[in-house]
């Protein structure tokens, strides 16, 4: 599994280094264009995604890309491993330019996130988590500085709070009525409420991290924005639970999108 997680660090590390040259490329318009949902893709996503794929192919595990072919579950369903990557996360934050946008990439095993790995290219943060009852590791790769090596991760120790106000973490870009609805029931619940608004996977980070208490997502998402995060949380002794049910999510369905859920 370390092997497993050095190869995702690898890929995510490389795939930073192809969107920020992009991102900081001055002449560069990112050759936006729509996808048939009518969200964004840009060229950093395509060359993100290349990347990405240059390394998981070592591992001869399917690889789920939101960039790449969605094959029909009929073929899916055999997949006891898959990878499912989100090459660039966020990439209406990427657009803006306000560097609240990752690289995602998850190991998942029987429908069960075992592996994650998600870069922050803007600030050269890495969220790594092995989901074996072991802490996940919020680890700093400061851009061509960082090289790692097999079994010698430097991480840091996870964050947390030092008030006592319970922290919400939404949507930048999506926020929902639902969303607010529950923000109002835990202004019921808590005398000192603090809203942060985030991008991308780094929602799910932040709880993971302890710098966040819950996440609530009451609007739509696909499984390659959630698995490394789910993984990343549930290392760090978080849950992502379907949010009428309670129960875990589960990944590589008929149906590749989420149900509304929750991480605390």
């Amino acid at each position: 599994m370390k092997q497993f997680l050095q190869i995702a660090i690898d890929a995510a590390l490389d795939a930073g280094k192809a969107i920020m040259r992009i991102y900081n490329d001055p002449n560069q318009d990112f050759g936006i264009e729509r996808k048939a949902d009518n969200s964004p893709l840009t060229l950093a996503d395509k060359a993100a995604h290349n990347c990405i794929v240059r390394h998981l192919q070592q591992t001869e595990i399917p690889i789920l890309s939101e960039e790449g072919a969605h094959l029909p579950y009929e073929e899916r369903q055999s997949w006891h491993r898959l990878w499912i990557v989100d090459p660039l996360d966020g990439t209406k934050e990427f657009i803006k330019k306000n560097g609240e946008f990752t690289v995602n990439i998850a190991l998942v095993e029987d429908g069960n996130p075992i592996l994650g790995v998600i870069y922050v290219p803007a600030n050269g943060v890495l969220y790594t988590g092995i989901v074996d009852g072991q802490t996940a590791p919020q680890t700093s790769a400061k851009g061509e500085a960082c090289k790692m090596e097999s079994g010698d991760i430097q991480s840091l120790p996870l964050g947390g709070r030092q008030d006592s106000t319970f922290c919400i973490v939404a949507s930048r870009s999506h926020l929902s009525p639902e969303t607010e609805t529950f923000i109002e029931e835990m202004r019921q619940e808590h005398e000192d409420i603090r809203l942060v608004s985030s991008g991308s996977s780094l929602k799910i980070c932040l709880v993971a991290e302890g710098s966040a208490d819950v996440y609530p997502r009451f609007a739509p998402t696909m499984e390659w924005d959630t698995a490394a995060g789910d993984a990343i949380a549930r290392a760090a002794g978080r849950k992502m639970v379907n949010a009428e049910t309670g129960e875990p999510l589960t990944y590589n369905k008929p149906d590749l999108h989420n149900p509304w859920f929750i991480v605390r």
